[in-house]
């Protein structure tokens, strides 16, 4: 075994003193806390049942919108997105007029804890389900670097890694399946085993919680499956952590069709055109939830529609709040990554559960 840095260091403006024991945080993607009820009250989950009982378990506010890219790189670098610079996993940057997806380091504002940590002597480990986070959260850091989407095709100079199917013992996976997000999860144990890694960051994907409700069949099984993962982590000796990043709530109508408002269409009809609406859940895992999503930004081509948007969106049924850009009401939304105003549908919750 390797001796394990304990040399503190500080990532924005927040100190840390590492133990001398492997360390682990896990993002359950998507995780509302109904899933781990669910699981848990069928003695599904004996080791994060343990982990309840001598450790801690409770809800925190995610941050807002509350999408994967937003809450992933709200915990790799401890601050809001009004200061890492992360608003959502796409925006219309207002400087270019292109619309982007936010998967490059060039967007992260800030440092990260993971950086820091492996500039202070600890072998830090990345891996993510998607490989869109792959770069964003390992960056300026020192180590391996990995997604499970692209497991097959790692380099030393890149990844940090090689050959990592051998290392894992198992096929890559398709992103589509809840070995996605095992793979994941059986990488960080073979990184600990194998002395490779000693503080790890492991960042699952939500496609099971979109597919399947909290209490199927096959997604109490996928929990127990992760459950025993999480378990051989502890036998290793290493201090586990988990959050989510983001609920999971329904977005159909009771007789399943979808419930979807068109606002884009809706603000054109009433305002003449020129209006751009932007859902900043878009993402390239249309499976997933069809980049439909509760939190969209509205791009107006003149100021002086922002108060009769405002009015209009705020008489919409369905919608459950609308705020203008720069008001005191609005998230904690980045400078510069924002539109002339914004609004909230129901939908994904904003609670998280660690």
């Amino acid at each position: 075994m390797h001796s394990i840095s304990t040399e503190p260091f500080i990532a924005n403006n927040r100190p840390y003193l590492p133990p001398t024991r492997p360390i682990v945080v896990i993002c359950l993607d998507g995780s509302a806390d109904e899933y781990i009820d669910c699981a848990m009250a069928q003695g599904r989950l004996p080791h994060i049942q343990a982990m309840t009982n001598r450790g801690y378990r409770g809800m925190v506010r995610g941050a807002l919108p509350s999408f994967t890219n937003v809450n992933n790189a709200s915990i790799v670098t401890g601050v809001p997105p009004v200061v890492h610079g992360v608003s959502g996993n796409y925006f219309l940057d207002p400087e270019t007029g292109e619309e982007v997806m936010m998967n490059s380091s060039r967007f992260l504002r800030t440092e990260t804890i993971l950086g820091k940590a492996s500039h202070a002597g600890r072998r830090v480990a990345m891996v993510t389900a998607k490989d869109k986070l792959r770069e964003i959260l390992s960056h300026g850091m020192s180590g391996i670097a990995f997604s499970a989407e692209n497991a097959d095709a790692t380099t030393q100079e890149i990844h940090g890694i090689e050959n990592v199917l051998e290392l894992v013992g198992r096929p890559k996976p398709p992103i589509y399946s809840p070995e996605a997000s095992l793979f994941v999860l059986q990488s960080g144990v073979a990184l600990i085993e194998q002395g490779l890694a000693d503080l790890l960051y492991l960042s699952l994907t939500d496609y099971m919680q979109h597919k399947y409700a909290y209490d199927a069949p096959e997604v109490v099984d996928f929990y127990a499956a992760l459950d025993d993962e999480i378990g051989r982590m502890l036998a290793l000796g290493a201090i586990v952590g988990a959050t989510a990043d983001h609920g999971m709530n329904a977005k159909q109508n009771p007789d399943g069709s979808p419930n979807v408002i068109y606002l884009e269409t809706l603000l054109n009809e009433q305002f003449g055109g020129g209006i751009k609406v932007i859902l900043p859940i878009t993402d390239p895992y249309v499976v997933h939830h069809g980049a439909l999503g509760s939190f969209a930004v509205v791009h107006l081509p003149s100021p002086d529609l922002i108060e009769p948007a405002f009015q209009y969106l705020d008489s919409l049924e369905g919608v459950t709040e609308v705020g203008a850009h720069g008001s005191a009401s609005r998230p904690e939304r980045p400078r510069g990554r924002t539109a002339l105003s914004w609004r909230a549908l129901r939908g994904d919750g904003s609670n998280a559960s660690l």
